[in-house]
Formats: C-alpha cells, structure tokens, sequence
C-alpha cells in the first residue's frame, strides 16, 4: 500500500462506517435459521448506534476533538481550564464539590448544533481562539462526589470523549473510585495525565513523589511513555490577574505551558483525525469480537451423522408401522384373497371361468354377507363384493383407522426419538425441532393409503403375473384348464351320440349325464392343480406383502426427514457466510484504520 498521508480521510471513513451499519441491521431484520440471544441481538444494536452516531460525526470537513477534563473534588480542574481559558469560565473554588453542571469551552464559529446532544446540556462557554478551532475542551463533574447526580452526569459525557484528561494532585492522583474508571475507559479513549498542584507535589515528604509513583502505575498498565503534565493552575491564573506573562517562582519541572502548546499544537488535525479513527478502531475491534461471538458454528458433520442415524431409525420405524398396517388387514384377509382370485381368474375364459367364477362366489360368500350383518365388526365404510370391489377405498379405510388407533401416537414418538438421536449426535435441537414436528402433521393418510395400494398392486403383480419358471408352469396350466374342459365336454357328448345312435345302446340317466360328470371331474382336477399350484393365500402373501409395504414407508420416511439435517446445516451455513462477510469487511476498515494512524504519534496516549 502507499504511504498514508495527512491528508483528511475521515470522510472516507464515514461511508464506510454507514456501510458497516447497513450490514448489521439487514442482519438484524434477517430470519435467521440460527437463533442469537438477546444479549448478542442487544450488542449488535448497540454497535450499529455507534456506527452511526461515529458515521454522522465524521462526515464534516473538520471534526471536533472533544477533551475532557475528569478527576476527584479539590484536584484543580475547574482552575486548569480557567487557565487554559485565561478567564474565568468555569467556576472554582474551595467549596466541595464545585463542579456541578458541566462546562463546554469551544470556538464561537462552531454551532451548538455540531456538538453531541449530551454536550448540548451543558453550560457553553465560547472563545475566539483559532488554536483551539477544532478542540472542545469539557470540565466535568468530581468522579467522587458524594451527589450521584454528579457521577451519573460523568458517566454519560464519558462515551462523548475523544481524549480524557486525567488531573489528579499530590493527595488524589490515584485513588480508587478514578482509577478503576480509569481502567475501565483506557481501552477506548485516548488518556493524557495531569498532576495538578506541582508545587505540593515537590513536598510530598519520603518516599516516592506523586509524578513518579502515577508514572510507575502508568507502565504497570501498559502506558511506557504516557502524556503527563505537571502544572500548576493556580499560578498561571494568579499571574493572569497580576498581567503577567509567565508566574513568579514557579516551581521546577512546571509543565503548563507544555500543555497549553500541546493541546493547541500538538495535536493537529492530523492527530485530531488519528485520535477520531483509533477510537473508531476501538468500535471496529469491538465489533469483530461480537461478530465472531455470533458466528454460526458448521454443522454439516453433525448433519451427516444425524442422517446416518436416522436411516437406521426411519429402517426400523417403517417396519413397525408396516407390520401395523398388515396387522389392521388381518381381519380382511378373505378379501384380499378374493380380490387376488377373481384378479387371478381373469386369465380364464371358457367352461374353467364360469366354474371358478361360481366356486369363487360360493366360497367367498361370507366376505359380503359379512357386510350385511349388522352384528359383526366393519372399517369405517361398507367393503362392496369383489365384482365391484375398490382396493383404493379398501386400503384407505384400513389406513384411516390404524392412524387414528396407532400410527398417528408412534408418529409423535418417532418425532421425539429423532430429535433426541440428533442431540447425542451434536445437533442443537431448536434447529430441527420445527421442520421435524412439522413432518409428523402431514398428509400420512394418505401415504400410507398409497404405500399400501403399490405394495399389494406389487403383491398381486407377482401372484397373477409372475415371471421366469413360474410364468411357464402358469401358463401350462392355464392353457390345459381352458381346454380340456371343454375338449372333455365335447368329447364325452360325441361319444354319448356314438353310443345312442350308432351301436343302438338305450340311454340312461347316468349316460346322458355322463359329459357333466366327466366335465365337472376335469374342472374340479384342475381347480384342485390351480389351488395346489397357484395358491392365492393370504399366509403365503403376507411376509411379501409386509416387506414391501416397509420399504415403500421407509422411502417415504426418508424422503420426508431425512433431508432436514442436511437443509439445517446448509441454512446455518449460509447465515455463517454473511456473518463471514461482515466480519471480513470490518477486518479490512480496522487493517485500513490501522495503516492511517501509524501516520500520527498517538500510540502514548493509549499504551498497550
């Protein structure tokens, strides 16, 4: 990168900021599949006010600095800003606390209105110097008053800050209520340190003078070569009065007019917009580690092992409720088995059809008398004679009513068992649990009415229609049993005619029935071929039909659960992309904020 430069750039950093903002809002009002908590979705509102309010500061060609004067009761700050001033804007005296409404000190060129709200509720107190253009100088509240009216006043001017000067004297330089503000503010404000009432502090007795003791507590803190003044206000104002340029006997060491020059040229406007970006960089830091607390974690290993187990799962569940769904037939098989013969006989025509026809009717008889019986027990709707007979309506009311006995209950507990699988296996629950109870409430009448219509449409395939071996023996019998009845038939009454009519033998009863005894023998052969041969039983069918009725369930299973680990994860993935985004971009302005303020000498006023 080229060298930074001192021209101005905060207008630059302006949009940036706005942008920065712009993200964390979309990313608030986004839904999100990942939940945040409140405390994180209160952070990132917070951070987004921040950018804002920073954003908005920054877009003017010259920014103010605000410097803010804080210490304890008695320090002399009131009096270090009436000799900054060189008039008496602020009030001082010896009566405790004396700072009770803050005092604003800044250029009359610069409208009230360009200065933060909570300043506007302080006292204004305008100058003319062109020095001190850019700087607004706040004399705050004691940070021990006893008034807590006072300390909450601090507290919120403290955020306005840019640079915080510490002024403390030979009896309270460090003590605690102001050093643990101290602390608790060094890491986003810049801090220079007064040490008010030198000319005490040169008498402090044995031991370490005050000056060297806060230097010492200043490196512990990571401040190796802290901004620190040792002035004496008093005098300065006394000399004022007297029309003097400089005080009589001032004491070795004084720093005032150090100060003075370094407030009014030491920190330049390349310095005013170094110490404006550091405390921007603070905010940009901040956020990375929010944003980082907020990243969605990669769930696609989880993912893949929860669908694992849920395939073993979903296995066993669908042969559960398969065994169900057979179950619930159980008191149908007659039924079904007539359904699957007068399927069956249809390959049949001649003389073997209507005898089978008629045997089928006689020994299904019970099947629709069943239905007329008042005293015997029905699926919800009437099951019509296999002449008309609806497998559709069949199966669907079997389905109806083992879902409302069973099937809807094991639906609800395998929702559970899943979720409870996915938790063992790492998965957050609240990421499954809407999309999985929802699974459970669909239409699974109606799956299981189609399930158990292909599963017995492939049973009834296989019995009616086989294939290979099977299909050749099928075949065989089926052409015999055509034929020979009827060639028996005509054969039996060819040979009656040929006994009557050529070799004159008197007919009897028994010869003119002798082509229906011979006809009905060969039909009842075959049928007893056809039943041994090509049984349609409902024992020999069941296992088949439950296990094709398993497999078709699982699928459906899979097909409705089994995506939704991995559609979590890919949801959760893409939230954790955007947040990525966020948090690179905000990289990139902190790594482009950080280049700039190499340019400027600031790094002593914010130590390590």
């Amino acid at each position: 990168m080229s060298e930074p430069t001192a021209e101005p750039f905060l207008r630059t950093l302006a949009p940036l900021l706005k942008g920065l903002e712009r993200q964390l809002r979309q990313w608030l009002d986004a839904r999100r599949r990942y939940p945040v908590t409140l405390v994180q979705r209160a952070e990132i509102e917070g951070l987004a006010d921040d950018y804002h309010r920073k954003s908005s500061s920054l877009d003017v060609d010259r920014p103010l600095l605000v410097i803010m004067l804080m210490g304890g009761t008695g320090v002399g700050k009131s009096s270090l800003l009436n000799a900054l001033a060189g008039a008496p804007v602020a009030q001082a005296s010896f009566t405790r606390p004396t700072t009770r409404d803050p005092v604003v000190y800044f250029h009359q060129s610069v409208k009230s209105e360009r200065l933060d709200p909570a300043l506007r509720l302080c006292r204004f107190a305008q100058h003319d110097r062109e020095a001190l253009l850019q700087k607004v100088i706040v004399d705050t509240p004691d940070l021990d008053s006893n008034d807590l009216i006072n300390r909450e006043k601090l507290k919120e001017l403290l955020p306005v800050a840019d640079v915080v000067l510490y002024v403390g004297s030979q009896e309270k330089y460090h003590d605690q209520i102001g050093w643990d503000l101290f602390k608790e503010q060094r890491k986003r404000r810049a801090f220079a340190f007064v040490l008010n009432k030198w000319d005490r502090c040169l008498d402090a007795g044995v031991g370490l003078r005050p000056d060297e003791d806060l230097l010492k507590d200043l490196n512990a803190e990571g401040f190796e070569n802290p901004k620190l003044f040792r002035t004496t206000a008093q005098l300065w104002i006394d000399a004022e009065k007297a029309g003097q340029d400089v005080p009589a006997d001032l004491p070795e060491g004084e720093q005032f007019r150090e100060l003075r020059n370094w407030l009014e040229a030491g920190l330049s406007r390349l310095e005013i917009e170094a110490v404006k970006s550091r405390g921007v960089s603070q905010l940009v830091e901040q956020s990375e580690r929010v944003i980082e607390s907020v990243k969605p974690p990669d769930l696609s290993v989880q993912a893949a092992r929860v669908r694992t187990t849920w395939e073993a799962v979903l296995t066993t569940e669908a042969e559960q409720q398969a065994e169900v769904l057979v179950s619930t037939l159980e008191p149908y098989q007659q039924e079904v088995e007539h359904h699957f013969s007068v399927q069956g006989q249809q390959r049949f025509w001649g003389l073997m059809a209507g005898y089978l026809r008629v045997t089928t009717k006689f020994r299904y008889f019970s099947t629709s008398l069943k239905d007329r019986l008042p005293f015997t027990p029905k699926l919800s709707g009437a099951i019509s004679t296999p002449d008309d007979w609806n497998l559709t309506e069949f199966v669907q009311s079997c389905s109806r009513t083992a879902a409302e006995r069973v099937l809807t209950q094991r639906l609800s507990a395998l929702s559970n068992k899943l979720l409870v699988e996915a938790d063992q296996k790492g998965m957050p629950l609240n990421l499954l649990n809407d999309q999985t109870t929802e699974a459970t409430r669909l239409q699974w009448e109606e799956r299981y009415t189609r399930g158990l219509v292909d599963a017995l449409g492939q049973v009834e395939q296989e019995v009616t229609k086989p294939t290979g071996w099977r299909r050749l023996v099928r075949g065989g019998i089926t052409w015999l049993a055509n034929s020979v009845p009827t060639v028996t038939l005509l054969g039996s009454i060819g040979l009656v005619l040929y006994q009557v009519f050529v070799e004159g033998v008197v007919p009897s009863l028994v010869l003119l029935l002798l082509p229906l005894y011979l006809t009905l023998g060969v039909l009842i052969v075959f049928h007893v071929i056809i039943t041994v041969a090509l049984p349609v039983r409902w024992a020999s069918i069941r296992d088949d039909f439950r296990s094709r009725l398993g497999l078709r369930l699982q699928t459906e299973f899979e097909q409705v659960f089994l995506p939704i680990p991995d559609a979590v994860a890919t949801a959760v993935r893409e939230e954790r992309k955007q947040v990525e985004a966020i948090a690179a971009e905000t990289r990139e302005v902190a790594a482009w904020l950080r280049e700039r303020e190499q340019a400027a000498h600031i790094g002593e006023l914010y130590g390590r």
